[in-house]
């Protein structure tokens, strides 16, 4: 259920007169999210998603929201938070995009058509790979900046208290693989690869189709709640690692694998060190993924709405990505 704070019709319907969307004229709790309270609510103007974040504060709130603004605004195909309409009063820790319902943070977007592919094909991973570098090169001119707040920093503080939640073969893995992506961290190379505001989680859920399986088209980007400041090579990474792996065994696909990463570079070409680097990314990319469920299973937050995924899939990823390394 992701309906954890009841928002009245009257309260939707004065939020978004306030944004200038129309008169409401239905809501509908959306039953699909795991931390946040979501709505459909359909308008005279539009149709529209209404977010109250449970966790998230006003504080922490604006770089992702002005993030998806900055990258909508700049043609890429994400849901455009909706501004306060001229002469509407901004409340405490609000800004234009930000709002408070029901006391919590709050944000309206556009709703995005169709559905998420599950099964992709080639053709859905290329639409990705070339929508993922329109992004990266839409955010090179984003003012805000936050760091990967699930990055190199954040495994090296969480990895100690996963240590005695494992076996002998995942401690060891964990501790070797730390090891050498500090090492990667700390070179020259690493460095110099070209960086900007990323998604860090852009899986097969957080990206909407419409059309066949043989042509789609993709509509829409989404969550952003995990985006920071990172290597776009990271992100390319994060995002091969879920559109382009066998999900049982944790290998890679080699054709949605090609068709992804000649879609990306078809608009922003890898320079010489990304592709030196790309397998150290990937181990980078399923490590986090790794190390945040089992922090997820082993280390729950007080009250946490998530239901933890299981952290063995992404440790076959990162073995898989150790033992056969991608070399584009």
């Amino acid at each position: 259920m992701a309906v954890y704070t009841e928002v009245a019709f009257e309260q939707a319907e004065q939020l978004l007169a306030s944004l200038g969307l129309g008169r409401l004229t239905a809501l509908q709790g959306i039953q699909g999210g795991i931390e946040n309270t979501n709505y459909f609510a359909s308008s005279t103007e539009g149709e529209w998603v209404l977010t109250l974040f449970e966790r998230l504060t006003h504080a922490q709130l604006p770089f992702y929201l002005h993030l998806m603004k900055h990258l909508a605004q700049h043609g890429v195909p994400v849901p455009e938070p909706q501004s306060k309409a001229e002469g509407v009063p901004v409340g405490p820790g609000e800004d234009d995009i930000l709002h408070t319902v029901c006391d919590k943070p709050a944000a309206v977007v556009n709703r995005l058509r169709g559905h998420s592919e599950l099964d992709p094909t080639p053709a859905h991973c290329a639409a990705v790979g070339e929508m993922l570098a329109r992004a990266h090169l839409a955010a090179r001119d984003y003012p805000l900046h936050q760091p990967n707040l699930r990055g190199l920093a954040w495994w090296n503080e969480t990895a100690p208290g996963l240590l005695p939640h494992l076996n002998g073969a995942q401690s060891a893995l964990l501790q070797s693989e730390l090891a050498y992506q500090n090492h990667v961290a700390a070179g020259s190379a690493y460095a110099a690869l070209p960086r900007g505001a990323v998604h860090a989680d852009l899986f097969r859920d957080n990206v909407m189709f419409e059309g066949t399986r043989e042509q789609p088209r993709l509509t829409g980007f989404f969550d952003f709640y995990f985006a920071g400041v990172d290597t776009w090579l990271f992100d390319l990474a994060v995002t091969l690692n879920d559109w382009a792996i066998d999900l049982p065994t944790g290998r890679t696909d080699a054709a949605r694998t090609q068709a992804l990463l000649d879609a990306y570079q078809s608009v922003r070409p890898l320079a010489s060190a990304e592709r030196r680097l790309l397998p150290a990314m990937l181990r980078a990319g399923a490590l986090r993924f790794w190390v945040s469920r089992l922090w997820d299973l082993h280390l729950p937050r007080q009250a946490s709405m998530l239901v933890p995924h299981d952290p063995r899939h992404f440790e076959r990823v990162l073995r898989q990505r150790v033992a056969v390394p991608l070399l584009p």
